[in-house]
This record gives structure tokens, C-alpha cells and sequence, in this order.
């Protein structure tokens, strides 16, 4: 699989990063359980019904090695109910991600543009440079099923939030559910529940200046359920 360069996340002085970039080893804590089938956009979409009374759920996927070490690029999609969608990027669950950018739309009206079952995520850069590749690029013009949306920068740094929610997940290879939140519970009744989606996908470099990602179904199949593109339009 294509390779691009980790982005430059400067924060070695944070213990929960130290954390994610040791060997991961359960240790009883608190993370995701395995559940059973079923598409996850499906499963997201059900979430406000599936999560009612629940500290937390996960509906798919057991954690297999396999999938873990078969090259596939590993997406994340997540964000506190009443906040916006936080989209990662990783080439290994248990690095890094090198591209983290919070979209501009709230989580709830993300999850009314499931409705069709078919999402697709496009960024778009107007950037002039020819130095750097495409998933490196900072300002983005998002657009969702065809309808531009707003504006956003890719993270340079990752939040607390973000940080956390890439350590509770570094073992799942994919799943959809609800997160413990890692502050008090006056934000969690402010900002709503932490969820998330969690997939594989199969990346394909067009050319320096496009990369897609097409999600990789549960049972292994190619499907048309999400995709995601990023372009550098000159």
C-alpha cells in the first residue's frame, strides 16, 4: 500500500500520547466491546435509539489480528452528539494519525445524510504548492454527498479529546458506538455522548494530487456505503 508521511504532532510531553505510541496490552481497562453484524452506517444511524440508558455499546466487529496487520488504512469518524464530527485518518490503528481534521458539520445532521445509506465525504484544496502531498495540505473545502458544507484545517496538534478517543480505540478495527468521555460529567450532559464509527479501508492514490478511500465491509468486500476523497485543485 501507498505510504505518506506522518504528520508532525509535536506533543511527547502529553502522558496520553506517550501511552498510544506504546505497544497496546489490555489491561482491564475501560474500552469497546465486541458485538454482532450488520452495516455501520446502519449501526451509527441507530445509535441515539441503541445508546439510551447505556454508558456505552459497540456493534460490530470482533477484534481479529488480521485485520489489524493486512495494510488496510483505518478511518474514524467521531464526535460528541451536540459537537461536530471529527474525521481521522490511520495507517496502523496503534500509530498516529496522519491526517485528523473536525469537519464542519454537527454530528446529528452527519447522521441525517446517512439516511440514503450511501455517504461521500470530499475535501478539496486550492493549495498552490507542488512540495507536499495531497493529505499534508492544511485548508480544506469539505463537501458531503455532492453539498459543500464549509471550510476546515487539517490538525497540526490533536485535542485531549481526540488523543483519547485514538487510545480507547487502538485495538478495534472497526465498530460504531458510544465512548466514555474522559471529563466530567457536566460536559457530557452539555456536549452529549462521545460516538463513533470505526472502519477499514482500501486506499487508492490517484495521483500526488488525489487519494480515495473506500470503506471495506465487514465481511471483507469492497462497498459503496462510504468514501472519501481528497483533491488538490490547481
Amino acid at each position: 500500500m501507498p505510504s505518506v508521511r506522518s504528520s508532525p504532532f509535536h506533543q511527547m510531553e502529553n502522558p496520553t500520547l506517550l501511552s498510544f505510541l506504546q505497544k497496546t496490552t489490555h489491561t482491564g481497562g475501560k474500552k469497546p466491546k465486541s458485538g454482532g453484524g450488520g452495516g455501520l452506517l446502519r449501526m451509527f444511524k441507530l445509535l441515539p435509539m441503541l445508546t439510551t440508558g447505556c454508558k456505552m455499546v459497540s456493534l460490530l466487529g470482533r477484534q481479529r489480528k488480521p485485520l489489524l496487520t493486512d495494510g488496510a488504512t483505518t478511518g474514524t469518524l467521531f464526535g460528541y452528539r451536540k459537537g461536530r464530527m471529527i474525521l481521522s485518518i490511520q495507517e496502523d490503528p496503534h500509530r498516529m494519525p496522519i491526517f485528523v481534521i473536525e469537519l464542519p458539520i454537527l454530528t446529528t445532521a452527519f447522521q441525517k445524510e446517512m439516511a440514503s445509506d450511501i455517504l461521500r465525504i470530499a475535501l478539496e484544496t486550492e493549495t498552490k504548492t507542488h512540495k507536499k502531498k495531497v493529505l499534508e495540505e492544511f485548508v480544506w473545502a469539505v463537501y458531503c454527498n455532492g453539498r459543500k458544507i464549509g471550510y476546515s484545517i487539517r490538525r497540526k496538534n490533536m485535542t485531549d479529546d481526540e488523543l483519547h478517543v485514538m487510545q480507547l480505540l487502538r485495538g478495534v478495527s472497526m465498530g460504531a458506538g458510544v465512548l466514555p468521555s474522559p471529563w466530567e460529567k457536566e460536559k457530557t450532559a452539555a456536549d452529549g455522548e462521545l460516538t463513533y464509527m470505526r472502519a477499514r479501508f482500501d486506499r487508492v492514490v490517484g495521483s500526488k494530487d488525489s487519494e480515495s478511500f473506500y470503506m471495506i465491509n465487514p465481511d471483507g468486500a469492497l462497498g459503496q456505503e462510504l468514501s472519501i476523497f481528497f483533491l488538490r485543485k490547481y
